[in-house]
């Protein structure tokens, strides 16, 4: 049995997405699939239209009956979404897996312990790892024989992967079992020169580590989610459904390696090895925008021996400018820059907790003749949600993974200001 742990401390970079329709295209080619949801926000449950309110039993439930070994069933706590997928839920109560567990022996290997007892049932299992390191996370780092990182391929794909990596990589030093680890580039948008760069970057730093198929960015994945169904099954002419396929092939067609002789062997070295890559590729990208945005006579002129002007900080109005390239939602400290593309509209409004939901309040200014829509909020720390209202019709954000589900039966679009 394999495990599969698609883990990103990151949101908003497909991670659950990831996870739900890699699950589903691998059972569709005839294997038996787990999916185990480790987030306590239970998104696995939301994405495959599993009433919450019915969840009595979730894997909570089997971590902390193995912590007091008395082993409850698995089975007891499954939900069946196709004829090969299986999912375990999550709940709110995994929020408290880290205190109910404190003091006893190897906490970290609970999460493995209940999938050795089903190794003979399935043959695959994917893990959705919750967006933060800690306990629930090692857990699934422990179970895992192969570990894969979604990485947007947007503006601040390669700031969060470096740091996420490093994080990762200091909490696997006692992962000691062999772990495949790939980076998986996802949520790419091939009509953005930024999104092109940064895929082509990261193909030539990580070469071997980086899965070639891409998830391109693709509404219909966003649309099945909303309706609790899975690519394959929404829609399975989609290019979503041809991604994830091309996926699920080329991860079954990744033989396990057994090689002792390998240079990188441990988690640990390979996340190290990853972080190391991704601090060099930052590196090397704010060296190229540092000669993009140097004025010509000092290109010309600049002598190799003398040492290099610190370059002042970009303003507020050329790093408006700059996101109003990449579409999404871009938070910073105290502030957050909403990005949207909407050639046709003649309005574009937004909508949230910030407002009171009052659109008239909220325009956003339309940037540019392509139809990038742009507007930047100054908002205290804290979660927020919202929703689009282009032309008078209220809709989520194309370009944000994080959503969650309103009483309308709709989805509203999650950002969180630091």
């Amino acid at each position: 049995m394999r495990t599969i742990a698609v883990v990103n401390q990151k949101g908003g970079c497909g991670k659950t997405t990831v996870a739900i329709n890699l699950a589903s295209a691998i059972a569709q080619l005839g294997k038996r699939v787990l999916l185990v949801d480790m987030d306590p926000q239970s998104h696995c449950a939301v994405g495959l239209a599993v009433p919450e309110e019915q969840i009595e039993l979730s894997i909570y439930d089997a971590l902390i009956s193995y912590s007091r070994n008395e082993p409850q069933r698995l089975s007891e706590i499954l939900w069946q979404i196709s004829d090969r997928l299986e999912l375990a839920p999550a709940s709110i109560d995994l929020a408290a897996f880290e205190q109910q567990v404190a003091g006893i022996p190897e906490p970290e290997t609970l999460l493995k312990r209940v999938l050795d007892d089903v190794s003979d049932i399935y043959d695959y299992v994917v893990i959705d790892c919750p967006p933060a390191v800690g306990l629930l996370t090692f857990n699934a780092l422990r179970a895992a024989t192969d570990v894969i990182v979604p990485v947007e391929t947007g503006y601040f794909a390669l700031h969060g992967l470096s740091k996420q990596l490093e994080t990762l990589g200091l909490l696997c030093k006692r992962c000691k079992q062999q772990v495949s680890v790939r980076v998986l580039a996802s949520m790419y948008d091939i009509r953005t020169k930024m999104a092109r760069e940064v895929l082509a970057q990261l193909r030539s730093h990580f070469a071997d580590r980086m899965l070639k198929t891409v998830i391109n960015f693709n509404t219909k994945i966003k649309e099945a989610a909303s309706y609790g169904q899975p690519i394959n099954e929404y829609d399975p002419a989609s290019k979503g459904q041809q991604d994830f396929k091309r996926l699920a092939e080329e991860i079954i067609g990744i033989e396990p390696s057994r090689d002792s002789r390998q240079i990188i062997n441990s988690l640990a070295e390979q996340l190290e090895a990853i972080s190391t890559s991704a601090n060099q590729l930052l590196a090397s990208s704010q060296e190229k925008q540092t000669q993009r945005t140097r004025p010509a006579s000092q290109q010309l002129t600049a002598q190799p021996q003398a040492p290099a002007e610190q370059e002042p900080a970009p303003t507020a109005a050329q790093t408006d400018a700059k996101l109003a390239s990449y579409y999404g939602v871009h938070p910073s400290k105290g502030a957050v820059t909403f990005v949207t593309l909407y050639p046709r509209a003649k309005t574009v409004q937004i909508a949230g907790d910030f407002n009171n939901w009052r659109p008239d309040l909220t325009p956003l200014q339309k940037v540019n003749d392509n139809g990038v829509w742009q507007v930047k909020l100054e908002l205290p720390p804290g979660c927020y949600r919202y929703r689009y209202v282009v032309d008078g019709q209220w809709q989520q954000d194309p370009y944000n993974e994080r959503v969650e589900p309103n009483p309308f039966g709709e989805y509203n679009s999650v950002v969180e200001v630091t």
